[in-house]
């Protein structure tokens, strides 16, 4: 078909453009270029490909020329390699990959939040986790972090109270801090691995990044990760982003 590719490309620049503008909030008259370097600090796709794409927006202009009546006239037909390349990156822009589809579910380390503290203890021990997802009713009331007990069974012991009775009588609802939470990202279902990744990459203290359905204390965990994760989520957008031509 004549201008086959010419289609092909103009529609997923189309596409890229229109991402870029509602990741920046552009202008509808700005320029692709300006949108593409503006984008690189808040968009790790466009930071991989920042000059594949500068190069694009100027083979737009070379291939399509904009008449009169406001119709493209296409002047040049580009290579298959340029059409193949630019929906590429245009999946990876525009379709990033969910972090609830490369990281299945799979069974949290957790408790209940009516439970003793001796089960949190019991269930760190038995899983090597350092934090527990505590589960009121079904959803997620707050997270139990292994240092955060240690210090509060420090507190109790430096205060000469029976530590038996206090892990065997206060319920782990009990000891849930807010201020805990500060070490976490809590993310939608909605977030990308590259959100994930962006989110281990700008805060490097976080404990863990828990995804819920909205991103919001009082939802069912759907994933936990932690940093241990990371590397499995570097070679995964790696390999994403590895050239298949």
């Amino acid at each position: 078909m004549a201008n086959e590719n010419a289609n092909r490309f103009l529609r997923s620049y189309n596409k890229i453009e229109a991402q870029l503008k509602l990741l920046y909030g552009g202008k509808a008259t700005q320029n692709f270029t300006d949108l593409v370097k503006r984008c690189t600090d808040v968009n790790i796709t466009v930071r991989r490909y920042e000059s594949e794409l500068v190069d694009y927006g100027k083979l737009r202009n070379a291939i399509v020329h904009r008449t009169a009546a406001g119709t493209d006239l296409f002047i040049a037909n580009p290579t298959d390699e340029a059409t193949q390349n630019i929906e590429y990156i245009e999946r990876q822009l525009c379709r990033p990959p969910l972090v609830t589809d490369v990281f299945k579910v799979k069974k949290m380390a957790s408790v209940f939040a009516d439970k003793p503290l001796l089960t949190a203890v019991q269930t760190f021990a038995e899983t090597e986790k350092k934090t527990l997802v505590v589960y009121d009713h079904g959803n997620m009331a707050g997270v139990i972090n292994s240092y955060f007990l240690y210090r509060i069974i420090l507190q109790r012991a430096a205060a000469g109270e029976d530590l038996t009775k206090f892990l065997r009588t206060t319920p782990c609802g009990a000891v849930l801090d807010e201020t805990i939470l500060n070490r976490y990202r809590l993310l939608s279902a909605a977030a990308t691995v590259f959100d994930v990744f962006e989110a281990f990459e700008l805060r490097k203290d976080i404990y863990a990044v828990i995804v819920t359905e909205n991103g919001v204390v009082g939802e069912k965990v759907l994933a936990l990760l932690t940093p241990s994760d990371f590397p499995v989520i570097n070679h995964y957008i790696e390999s994403y982003n590895a050239k298949t031509f």
